[in-house]
């Protein structure tokens, strides 16, 4: 059992690493630790590292990606939940990459494992939805879907979704 306070603490330091790296991905664990209002050895406690914090806020931008689904199925058309949910995950891969040295080699290897099985099966879920409506041919690949859409992180931010929208009018059925 942790206590409330505990998981209040990891709350905050969670939320104070958040708004910290997206303001400077090179900002101090010290830092962090004065914007939540812990201790360095609170921060330490339940972050060992910077590694770990890191890892900590990647994993639960999975777990919000993959759990977005039935939301945006439920209220778009099929393609156009595909489409959002596609731009929410290549933001997250500009995050993921902002980090670059901050990570080692393992750590990225280690997001790469915990996060594919998830992002997959969501892409899955997503494609299914528009071939059973007619709007995504039936021969879309959810590992095809993910390579292609692996390069639009790369891209310059303002021809993100003209390159998706051309990615996705190549799904579109025949």
């Amino acid at each position: 059992m942790v206590r409330s306070d505990a998981r209040e603490n990891r709350a905050r330091i969670l939320a104070a690493a958040r708004q910290a790296f997206a303001e400077d991905d090179d900002t101090s664990m010290n830092r962090i630790a004065q914007l939540a209002g812990v201790g360095p050895g609170t921060l330490y406690r339940n972050y060992p590292s910077r590694e770990a914090l890191i890892l900590e806020i990647y994993q639960e931008e999975i777990e919000r990606l993959v759990g977005s689904v039935s939301e945006l199925q439920a209220t778009l058309p099929p393609v156009e939940a595909l489409r959002r949910w596609t731009l929410d995950l290549v933001d997250g891969m500009r995050k993921k990459h902002a980090f670059g040295s901050a990570l080692s080699p393992d750590t990225h290897q280690s997001i790469a494992a915990r996060s594919y099985g998830p992002v997959i099966g969501a892409i899955t879920q997503l494609l299914d939805a528009g071939k059973s409506a007619g709007s995504i041919r039936e021969d879309a690949e959810p590992v095809d879907f993910l390579q292609l859409t692996g390069a639009l992180w790369r891209a310059a931010p303002d021809r993100t979704e003209p390159m998706l929208a051309l990615i996705l009018d190549g799904l579109g059925s025949r």
